[in-house]
């Protein structure tokens, strides 16, 4: 029998103390709302781009792992490498963040390698499906973390499949940063989304459920916790 995976500090409880209700502000300055043009254009670029078979995987990292887009027919685990889950993505100041205490979101950077969940969409749904995906994850433009094909090992093969990578030359590429810095981020940014500390919470319990430990997260929920329970005084 395998281990039974170990319980998270990070709880429910924890994420209920940064419930909080806030307005969804405009883009910040430089960005601007993509438009139905615009999703329109990056469904048939992603179309253009697929090996013309049909089927069409989603290398999900973060949040799509909890809260998928789309409908989805398949679900594998799948090890991408070349390149690593990051907190790299800011500074949010709309969904999970504010001006105050902007948020930082998982992008995927280059080196080292990733476990994720593969998402097949099904065949006879790929625009529908494609387009509730962008909306999704190219609200804004220029996108800072634009779509790419990715060789995704799992079992049976490699799969080819669609994710999102960090634009290290987006102006919205975050590096440098330590643990404890992430962490101190993650225990304070709310936004009209939820907050970083739900994010985070979320993102470890469904890896962890799909047999995907990744220590780096890990470590990351222990100190969002400690920080909360200082901040809250909870018992």
């Amino acid at each position: 029998m395998p281990p039974s995976p170990a319980a998270m500090r990070l709880t429910e409880d924890h994420v209920a103390r940064l419930v909080r209700e806030m307005v969804e502000p405009g883009p910040p300055p430089g960005l601007v709302f993509a438009t139905d043009d615009d999703y329109r254009q990056y469904v048939a670029e992603i179309l253009a781009g697929s090996d013309g078979s049909g089927q069409i995987w989603v290398f999900a990292y973060g949040s799509l792992i909890w809260k998928p887009a789309c409908d989805v027919v398949e679900i594998r685990t799948g090890l991408l490498r070349g390149w690593h889950r990051a907190f790299c993505l800011g500074w949010n100041t709309r969904h999970r963040g504010s001006v105050e205490n902007p948020g930082l979101m998982l992008a995927l950077d280059r080196g080292g390698s990733c476990k994720g969940a593969l998402y097949r969409l099904p065949t006879e749904k790929l625009e529908e499906c494609l387009d509730k995906l962008v909306r999704r994850e190219m609200g804004l433009k220029p996108s800072p973390f634009p779509p790419r094909w990715v060789n995704v090992q799992s079992e049976g093969g490699t799969i080819t499949a669609l994710t999102f990578c960090i634009d290290r030359n987006s102006g919205r590429y975050v590096s440098g940063l330590d643990e404890p810095a992430i962490a101190d981020v993650l225990a304070t940014a709310v936004g009209a989304r939820g907050s970083m500390a739900e994010y985070l919470y979320q993102t470890v319990r469904h890896l962890e459920d799909l047999g995907i430990h990744d220590p780096h997260l890990w470590r990351l929920q222990e100190m969002v916790a400690e920080r909360i329970e200082t901040q809250y005084q909870m018992a």
